[in-house]
């Protein structure tokens, strides 16, 4: 099981792990010597106990598809980010954190809307809307603030059609999602902000019954609640998890991106100049792997002993796997530090592997797309409005970005 840690054991290394600094874009320079050195090994997290920590591609990818590895919170030994998610966690679970055959249950209600196919047929609407923030962004003052002009608005506002949920209500969530993702919230300040998520959903799901429309929220409520198979509650909760990551993760990925792609002109020339689709939807990807934006790791516990590599891990053990450092894997990618938007980067666990990979993976990949597609041809002349060592960075945060990203043309 997860250890708590006797004075002996006290010089584990501690996770998470600071970035080097001037290297924005890498991960923890501590991650890759563990990877080389010792790729599963013990580490020391907030609580005094020592998860292992795995840090090879092929280890964390075993083991994200693993029946015998679980995502659930509720076992004892799994590593809690912190406690302020451990009071998260305790007062509400959600659909992934929990295990099949409850997750497989909860999760096949919202995959349909999400599909492939769905996505796709949305991707002229999302165009359009790309191109009417890049509009009013250029029809504004110069420099502007990516973030506020395009990164967050596009991500909040399909979101919001999507589930059915007012745009005009996105100070609400994207306040409470803010203290959810900041490690620095205490735990009343997180259950407090997604109880208040989950009251807003919960009442909105109400309205939603007595005047159903074309959205994922009335869908919910008419086909799933009403016919017995999920709670209102347990709809709304579902609905708390597609806002919050529907918005927060793609608005970080878009504004990181566009600054990793500025700092490396020669690929974002590649992409700007290239008209094949192909093209721009891998460097998508490449940049998925070269960002991995969600870098605390996938936090999970062993069910029943595994053994990988020689080494045995116990049931109860907990795990962080360092899906960043993974996605940095040479024997993965070669040369893997280099930013290559050429690069075939379609098998990268930015979105996890297995059962409980992320749900809305064909919605990100179609915001982005549009994105990178769109603003780099339009906007030729973007430039960094200021030094890239006065951005603030996310370093705060259980999902990786920048503040604020100034941007002139």
């Amino acid at each position: 099981m997860t250890e708590t840690l006797p004075d002996a054991q006290a010089q584990l290394p501690e996770h998470p792990m600071p970035r080097a600094a001037g290297c924005p874009f890498d991960p923890p320079p501590m991650l890759r010597e563990l990877r080389t050195s010792a790729p599963i090994s013990r580490v020391r997290i907030w609580d005094g106990t020592s998860p292992w920590l795995i840090t090879r591609y092929d280890h964390v990818r075993a083991l994200l598809g693993d029946p015998r590895v679980s995502a659930d919170p509720a076992h004892g030994g799994y590593p809690h980010r912190n406690a302020a998610m451990r009071a998260r966690e305790r007062d509400q679970r959600t659909f992934i954190t929990m295990d099949d055959p409850e997750h497989a249950r909860l999760r096949r209600m919202v995959t349909g809307p999400f599909a492939i196919r769905k996505m796709e047929a949305l991707r002229p609407s999302i165009q359009r809307l790309v191109d009417d923030r890049i509009d009013a962004m250029l029809a504004g003052p110069n420099p502007a603030d990516l973030v506020t002009a395009l990164a967050l608005p596009v991500p909040s506002l399909v979101i919001c059609r999507l589930l059915g949920v007012p745009y005009g209500d996105h100070d609400l969530f994207q306040r409470n999602t803010q203290v959810i993702v900041r490690r620095t919230s205490t735990p009343e300040e997180v259950v407090g902000a997604t109880r208040a998520l989950t009251d807003y959903l919960d009442d909105l799901l109400t309205v939603k019954r007595k005047h159903p429309e074309d959205d994922l929220l009335s869908t919910l409520v008419t086909e799933r609640v009403d016919t017995g198979g999920m709670t209102q509650r347990e709809a709304a909760r579902m609905g708390v998890l597609l806002l919050a990551a529907g918005h927060e993760t793609t608005a970080n990925m878009i504004t990181l991106g566009t600054l990793a792609l500025l700092q490396n002109p020669e690929q974002l020339a590649l992409l700007r100049d290239c008209p094949d689709p192909g093209v721009v939807a891998g460097a998508v990807e490449e940049l998925l792997r070269y960002l991995t934006i969600t870098h605390s790791g996938r936090r999970r516990v062993v069910l029943d002993d595994i053994e990988i590599d020689g080494q045995v891990l116990r049931a109860g053990d907990g795990l962080i796997l360092a899906n960043d450092i993974a996605n940095r894997d040479p024997e993965a990618f070669p040369d893997p530090d280099r930013l290559d938007v050429t690069r075939d980067a379609r098998r990268h666990v930015a979105f996890g592997y297995g059962v409980h990979q992320c749900l809305g993976q064909p919605l990100a990949r179609v915001e982005l797309q549009a994105v990178y597609g769109t603003l780099y041809r339009r906007v030729p002349t973007l430039a960094l409005a200021t030094d890239i060592d006065r951005l603030e960075f996310k370093h705060d945060g259980l999902v990786y970005g920048v503040y604020e990203l100034p941007v002139t043309w």
